[in-house]
């Protein structure tokens, strides 16, 4: 079979990536070590994740406590609706916060737009303790605007974590974000646990048992946003704005290295090539809308969102993202975090304290769970990962649903049950903390072509916070009317997962695009197209005679807009790509 445009430019890739290698001789924990600075503001980037994860395990755990009640009034509402209102009105402000987050990160920056989301979230944190005299219009407030920050903080810390890391220890940095969120979650079950019994744990319970836990969250916000100012702006960022100096000159920072190092010149060109190629890519699919106006740069989003939708193939990968995004809600994680201690109080765990404690340990399961993931999910593949992790979750919902039915009417007479029930409550955790907590976003990642990877990621986003909103408004009016029957409910949703990934979610590991275009239809050649675009903008940058690799001998022409036809038959003529002496040979 001829080489097509796609092949040429993996093989092009990986032997970039090969060379690169070969210079830095350091990957995983040796590569971070090598890349200590990038890794240690990288950790400190994310504590907005860490903000986010505290925050979202935090108030399931004070609205359980007495002090509480009586200071919000949620005590006195009958209406589990309104209750789940009160919780779910976070969400409704973190889809606000994502959709305002594209604007504000490009056209202020990555740090600046880390301040914008942490002004929201302060703001709401502070209207949050002002909570007194039995009114929820405090805490109603107060989260609808905490959510527009966390929203914005839970996109950009990694988006800046990404931008700032070199490709060979990239996806451990990305990863960073997963694990300050279930590290946040931890901290938050048994720190509330602690301050639960400040003045005792019923009606003279203090005011400090919840103020402290809401309050506290403000410090790391505040250190995050004070240390921001000293932390380099996102190179890529830099040479949107055409501020190309600036680039290299962080990039060389951040590497510990001179400018002219061979491995510093190859990170810029590669972050200009990724410039160019998305700039050529607008041109030729919008030429009317490259004046610059901000008129015309807001056309080229929707434009862009549009494609999504209108073109066959490229809905079938955008329903992919928001069916995994919505099924990885619905497997309940969400509903186990805010309600955990009236969940675990509901299969007989007796007693406040016990409740909190039972909650804790959940924290302490998904944080443990979610290390592996990171370590080895390169290794286990996708698809595999969510169909056991779900296969799991949809076990331990009906187990624990089971129990229910059979014990829920006399729990004093079966505490050993209800201590099993809570043991599978756990091994959800630990099935969620492994699968679909991280390999959820990678999956929603890896289905888009590059051209359309960021606008899906947010349209994949956008369909975690609404569907987040959908199980924390719905789940205290279902358990309510049907204690055993919302377990019942969320395991069939695991299992109808099981079926979705099984038979329309394609392994994206290891995936060329052309083998995507082929599992989604995509019979355009745009992915071919793409990649030549791609191919070209490399050349063109000096990244490939940089890097010592010769081009596949058919590409011809500056213009590449010009030369390089829809099906990409333009790029090559013979798929060769030597580098530093070896030739790799298409075979695509």
């Amino acid at each position: 079979m001829a080489p097509t445009a796609t092949g040429a430019s993996n093989h092009v890739s990986q032997a970039l990536a090969e060379h690169r290698l070969s210079m830095v001789g350091a990957t995983g924990a040796k590569g971070l070590i090598k890349n200590a600075r990038t890794f240690a503001i990288a950790v400190f980037a994310s504590m907005g994740g860490l903000i986010y994860g505290y925050n979202q395990g935090m108030f399931g755990q004070i609205l359980s406590m007495h002090s509480f009640q009586e200071a919000s009034g949620v005590k006195g509402i009958t209406n589990p609706t309104l209750g789940g209102f009160i919780t779910a009105i976070l969400e409704l402000g973190a889809f606000v916060g994502v959709l305002m987050n594209g604007y504000v990160s490009d056209a202020f920056g990555r740090r600046k737009c880390v301040l914008f989301g942490l002004a929201w979230f302060l703001l709401g944190c502070i209207i949050q303790a002002s909570t007194t005299g039995g009114s929820y219009d405090f805490i109603t407030a107060g989260r609808a605007i905490v959510g527009v920050g966390i929203g914005s903080l839970s996109m950009i810390v990694p988006l800046y974590n990404a931008e700032l890391a070199p490709p060979e220890i990239r996806g451990a940095l990305v990863a960073l974000q997963q694990l300050a969120i279930v590290a946040g979650v931890m901290i938050s079950f048994w720190f509330t646990y602690g301050t639960n019994f400040i003045g005792g744990t019923g009606a003279g319970q203090s005011r400090a048992a919840w103020l402290i836990p809401v309050t506290v969250q403000i410090l790391p916000a505040l250190i995050l946003g004070v240390g921001i100012f000293w932390l380099p702006e996102s190179p890529r960022w830099l040479i949107d704005v055409g501020r190309e100096q600036e680039s290299l000159a962080i990039i060389a920072s951040l590497r510990r290295l001179p400018e002219s190092d061979l491995l510093v010149q190859m990170e810029f060109l590669e972050v200009k090539a990724q410039k160019l190629f998305e700039d050529r890519v607008s041109a030729h699919d919008y030429p009317d809308l490259q004046d610059g106006s901000r008129s015309s740069n807001f056309k080229l989003g929707l434009a862009g969102y549009k494609s999504l939708f209108t073109n066959p193939a490229n809905l079938r990968r955008t329903l992919v993202a928001i069916l995994i995004m919505l099924f990885q809600q619905w497997t309940g994680i969400n509903f186990i975090l805010y309600y955990a201690p009236f969940i675990f109080k509901q299969i007989g765990l007796s007693g406040n304290t016990i409740s909190l404690l039972a909650s804790g340990v959940v924290g302490i399961v998904l944080f443990l769970a979610t290390i592996p993931a990171v370590l080895y999910i390169d290794s286990w593949g996708r698809k595999p990962t969510l169909l056991a992790g779900a296969i799991i979750m949809g076990i331990c919902h009906l187990s624990v649903a089971i129990i229910i039915a059979r014990c829920g009417g006399d729990w004093p007479a079966h505490r050993a049950a209800g201590w099993v029930a809570c043991a599978f409550v756990w091994i959800f955790a630990a099935g969620f903390g492994f699968s679909w907590g991280p390999c959820g976003w990678i999956i929603v990642a890896e289905v888009f072509p590059l051209g359309l990877r960021a606008k899906g990621v947010s349209i994949g986003a956008a369909s975690n916070w609404l569907n987040n909103f959908a199980v924390a408004m719905s789940t205290p009016d279902f358990i309510t009317a049907a204690p055993y029957g919302v377990f019942i409910f969320l395991g069939v949703i695991c299992f109808v997962s099981v079926a979705y990934v099984k038979f329309f979610v394609p392994e994206t590991k290891l995936k060329t695009l052309d083998e995507l275009d082929a599992v989604f239809g995509d019979n355009s050649g745009r992915s071919q197209w793409e990649a030549g675009i791609m191919l070209q903008a490399q050349r063109d940058v000096g990244l490939l005679r940089l890097a010592g690799i010769e081009e596949p001998k058919g590409v011809h022409g500056d213009n590449v807009s010009d030369d390089v036809d829809e099906k990409g038959s333009d790029i090559h003529s013979d798929g060769e790509v030597k580098k530093e002496g070896h030739t790799v040979v298409s075979t695509a």
